[in-house]
């Protein structure tokens, strides 16, 4: 991580740019968690999205897949049918963005003890 906001990785500007969009789109926690259950389970309705986000509004739900689509994470399907059913399902671009994060859940996992034991370090000086 750069130690100073005028350090970087990149000598290309754009991909600097492009990095700290990501970033910001995918710390929302909305967005982490749409991916989850769009790699968990393929394509989904935008109902199934709603009741797997536990605690996400439906204004929330739609901005957040919004943003994704225009991200190229998503990819939205709209069927023919009446009602019209409409479907969202991850890129692969969204796919490798899983992976890429996939890590947090799995340093999560391994240091589990540790953060509570630090957590509880710390209330118990408080």
């Amino acid at each position: 991580m750069p130690e100073t906001a005028n350090t970087s990785y990149s000598d290309d500007p754009k991909i600097d740019a492009l990095v700290n969009e990501t970033i910001g789109r995918v710390a929302d926690k909305w967005t982490l968690l749409v991916i989850e259950a769009l790699e968990d389970a393929g394509s989904r309705r935008f109902s199934e999205l709603g009741r797997e986000v536990p605690g996400i509004s439906q204004k929330m739900l739609t901005q957040t897949l919004r943003a994704m689509e225009r991200e190229g994470l998503v990819i939205r399907t709209i069927h023919p049918e009446v009602p019209p059913r409409v479907e969202y399902r991850l890129t692969d671009l969204g796919h490798e963005l899983a992976d890429a994060f996939c890590g947090v859940w799995t340093w999560a996992e391994k240091n589990l003890s540790r953060i509570e034991a630090a957590r509880a370090a710390y209330d118990a000086r408080g």
